[in-house]
């Protein structure tokens, strides 16, 4: 019995030792691979079609600080003739809770932007499904993904393995986020790449796909409200 038990601890050891090690080893890899693709500076930023940005807390009248990072990155893209098109992916799942219609109210009352190019993914529930329904309802073949830069070797590594042309551009922080905050990120990242490289991997379906909307065409076949 005694050399049972102590088999049976050498196994369940082993198969943590495991884990622990392929986890790190995806983490390594995903971030190694995706770091060529992402830029600070603006300047030697590659001009694409698209700005997709991931979605991220709102208020009922107003975006979080991290999504507004977020947001101003993007508009400083087109600003900048790096991008021609807005895609906004976030949470509308519920009807009391809106991300995408707050991102794109911020972008046209601040900067007065055009709603005929922006773009709107209500089902954008996770980065994952960020990317792929940018790539199969959205049909976006190239495309610059704004964020802070704890999130960005999961984006563009997801992106580009689903097959869009991926770069990413770092949102500079216009806040001095907390070092308690930017420790959770990071260990909430840690985890979420693990995820992720199996959802690549396996090529996981979204929680919703649907008709087609080209990001070329009219940006108002999106849109769920006029204002």
């Amino acid at each position: 019995m005694k050399t049972t038990k102590i088999k049976a601890g050498i196994i369940i050891s082993g198969l943590v030792l495991i884990t622990l090690l392929s986890s790190v080893f995806i983490n390594l890899y995903m971030i190694s691979y995706a770091k060529k693709y992402i830029y600070k500076s603006i300047e030697d930023l590659p001009a694409k079609y698209t700005v997709i940005i991931p979605g991220s807390k709102v208020y009922s009248d107003n975006i979080s600080h991290v999504a507004r990072d977020r947001v101003d990155a993007a508009v400083n893209c087109f600003k900048q003739n790096k991008c021609q098109r807005f895609l906004i992916s976030g949470d509308h799942g519920r009807k009391n809770y809106d991300e995408v219609n707050q991102f794109r109210k911020y972008i046209q009352n601040i900067y007065n932007i055009d709603g005929e190019i922006i773009f709107m993914d209500h089902a954008g529930f996770s980065t994952y499904e960020t990317m792929y329904r940018a790539k199969e309802i959205f049909c976006v073949e190239n495309a610059i993904v704004v964020s802070q830069n704890f999130h960005l070797a999961r984006a563009v590594y997801i992106a580009r393995k689903l097959g869009i042309d991926a770069v990413a551009y770092e949102a500079p922080e216009l806040v001095n986020y907390s070092r308690n905050l930017h420790l959770s990120w990071e260990i909430r990242e840690y985890l979420a790449r693990v995820k992720n490289f199996f959802l690549v991997l396996f090529k996981v379906k979204p929680t919703y796909l649907g008709e087609k909307i080209p990001i070329n065409g009219n940006a108002k076949d999106s849109w769920d409200m006029d204002k």
